[in-house]
């Protein structure tokens, strides 16, 4: 009977666990749904702007806002990495901080790299091996486009300082709950358009060239670096409520098992007993 009463347990403590886990991918499930329509909103706006801006940026002098768009050759370089504060969402962080530490050993091999954090799980793992200048886990508290702002116009000042020569972004993008895809975006130095004929486009300024491009650039910036942290945001529920949903799954398959070997071991219990009694019946007959 000890062996039933562990059996017992166990089926109850799995029992639990699928409490938790079920409530947990109801809760991702509800923040998923606010956080996919904010980003599915907001994205043909964000890449419009970021291919206004590409565009733009081939006519910019070196006078008008031409500080963001010049290309100097990488020596030290700042990674923004954008992952959750809370584990539980399956690969979602790993996926983030191994694409980093991929680009750390060959794309930016030999050359001076920083990290700045946003999420507490990159944190805790890149700053290990890496150095990390600032890391922000509160903006998950409060996630508006004006905080966001303030970090990138940190970003946008260590490029025009000349403290880094190149800072890009990397972050889960959103496809939907079950697949998110690791991208890496540049920030700074605007990227030009690539296989365009932008000499082409006739742009018409007014009130004037470098009053709209000295608005345009920076909002561009910081739209863009919101999109990012949406774009993890929503990805992080999406990989929360698969993983909740999958862990649901298992321990119930765990349980029903469990259940089916607590069955058998019990009526093999019964069986025993019956056929003591039936021996101890014929025993005192004899």
């Amino acid at each position: 009977m000890a062996n039933l009463k562990e059996i017992r347990n166990r089926i109850s403590s799995i029992g639990s666990t699928m409490q938790i886990t079920s409530a947990m991918k109801m809760v991702s499930a509800a923040k998923l749904k606010k956080a996919q329509d904010a980003i599915t909103q907001m994205r043909p706006y964000a890449d419009k702007l970021t291919e206004l801006l590409q565009n733009l940026s081939a006519t910019l002098d070196s006078d008008v806002g031409g500080s963001y768009a010049t290309q100097r050759e990488v020596n030290k370089a700042l990674i923004v990495v954008i992952t959750s504060n809370r584990g539980l969402c399956g690969g979602f962080n790993s996926s983030v901080i191994k694409h980093v530490s991929n680009m750390i050993e060959t794309t930016y091999a030999n050359k001076e790299v920083d990290i700045l954090s946003i999420g507490k799980k990159g944190n805790d793992i890149l700053s290990k091996n890496n150095t990390v200048i600032e890391n922000n886990t509160a903006i998950f508290d409060d996630l508006t486009f004006l905080n966001v702002a303030e970090i990138a116009e940190k970003l946008m000042a260590l490029f025009v300082e000349g403290t880094y020569d190149k800072i890009e972004i990397v972050y889960n993008k959103f496809k939907n709950a079950a697949t998110q895809i690791v991208t890496v975006e540049q920030f700074l130095p605007i990227k030009p358009v690539e296989g365009k004929a932008v000499s082409n486009t006739d742009y018409v300024f007014e009130p004037s060239k470098a009053e709209i491009v000295l608005q345009l650039i920076p909002k561009s910036l910081k739209t863009q670096l919101y999109k990012a942290i949406r774009d993890s945001y929503a990805s992080e529920h999406g990989a929360r409520m698969t993983a909740m949903h999958k862990a649901t799954d298992n321990a119930t398959e765990l349980r029903d098992a469990l259940t089916l070997t607590y069955n058998k071991a019990r009526q093999a219990a019964i069986t025993n007993e019956i056929l003591e009694i039936v021996g101890g019946a014929e025993a005192l007959s004899n």
